[in-house]
């Protein structure tokens, strides 16, 4: 059975980060000051789903390559070797992928990998905390649009004021800046991965 790469994921990760990057900016040109606030607030978005794609396959791919762990968190003896489809499955549940924040994407991962496993070591790093916030909060607010979702983006900004997602991310490179961030986590885990 092939085993999933964890360094291939978070590659492909940084790659789709680059051109969705590269779309905002391309698609600001000769826009309306509207136009580039919207077009930031799709990218925040596409941003948000190849993390969250990243992390299902890390997650998913962490036990494809060792069941062992996910055996020993649920206290269930798996078979040594389980499909990606399977171990997808053992995250989700069989329902789509979704965590609450930092923290409860954190919590989901020690359940489901220990507290020790050197993914949950890196998503726990400091140097990764406010942009997971940021990502997570911006991408809320951009799809809301809720005064819940507003309140929450101030706050992982630290600001006072908040017009939009896209009016803070279209400003001094923002969307640029936060996209680095997330793919140094990304290489990170290219790093770190044992496959």
């Amino acid at each position: 059975m092939r085993k999933t790469s964890l360094r291939d994921n978070a590659a492909k990760f940084q790659t789709n980060v680059d051109e969705i990057v590269a779309f905002a900016n391309r698609a600001s040109t000769n826009q309306t000051a509207q136009d580039i606030t919207w077009i930031h607030e799709q990218a925040v978005i596409r941003v948000f789903r190849e993390f969250e794609r990243l992390m299902l396959n890390a997650i998913a791919g962490s036990i494809n390559n060792d069941s062992s762990v996910v055996s020993t968190t649920l206290g269930i003896k798996f078979p040594k070797h389980l499909s990606q489809p399977v171990c997808e499955y053992v995250v989700t549940g069989g329902d789509y992928f979704d965590f609450k924040g930092r923290d409860g994407l954190i919590k989901d991962m020690k359940r489901l990998l220990g507290a020790t496993h050197w993914l949950v070591e890196i998503i726990k790093e400091a140097a990764y905390t406010k942009p997971l916030n940021q990502l997570i909060a911006l991408r809320n607010f951009a799809a809301h649009d809720s005064e819940q979702s507003r309140t929450q983006a101030k706050k992982a900004l630290e600001l006072e004021r908040l017009e939009s997602a896209g009016a803070w991310l279209k400003r001094q490179d923002r969307l640029s800046a936060l996209c680095r961030q997330l793919k140094s986590l990304a290489g990170k885990i290219e790093q770190e991965s044992p496959y």
